[in-house]
């Protein structure tokens, strides 16, 4: 059995509408191919993320900064609570095989970061400008393929 690629979904917590349905978009799309969300598991891009990969029947993990499995949104099916604050965002790095991040504020540039040191390819979608390492894309289409090509 061939195993999942796991996408790491990063953007903020509170988000726009469209930001919401880009991640929500994306998200569908990974599930279709078998391939996991991993994210922070709150909400914003993290639970439009989330939504759209569990509408696609996939599996979805929220790396949570507190210790109660209840904070998840409700579109993540493996919780886990790590009571590290911001600093899961380095959890959710090192658990995926490629990062996606979509607008976002300090946190997600941290977590972009953390990734483009731990050498994990990064795409940028309406995400912070002109970062070195960064593969930026226009839509959910051109995010896709670079997804694929990048694995």
């Amino acid at each position: 059995m061939e195993k999942p690629c796991y996408v790491g979904m990063i953007g903020a917590g509170t988000c726009s509408d469209a930001h919401y349905n880009i991640a929500r978009t994306l998200g569908f799309e990974i599930g279709k191919r078998g391939w996991y969300v991993v994210c922070g598991g709150l909400g914003g891009v993290m639970e439009g993320a989330a939504k759209g990969c569990t509408e696609a029947g996939s599996i979805t993990v929220g790396l949570l900064p507190g210790l109660k499995k209840e904070s998840a949104n409700p579109y993540i099916r493996v919780p886990v609570p790590t009571g590290l604050g911001e600093g899961r965002n380095l959890l959710v790095v090192s658990a995926s095989d490629v990062v996606v991040a979509i607008g976002g504020g300090y946190g997600t540039l941290s977590e972009i970061g953390l990734a483009l040191k731990a050498g994990k390819p990064v795409i940028g979608l309406e995400t912070w400008k002109d970062i070195e390492g960064i593969e930026y894309v226009s839509d959910c289409d051109e995010a896709l393929m670079m997804i694929g090509r990048l694995l």
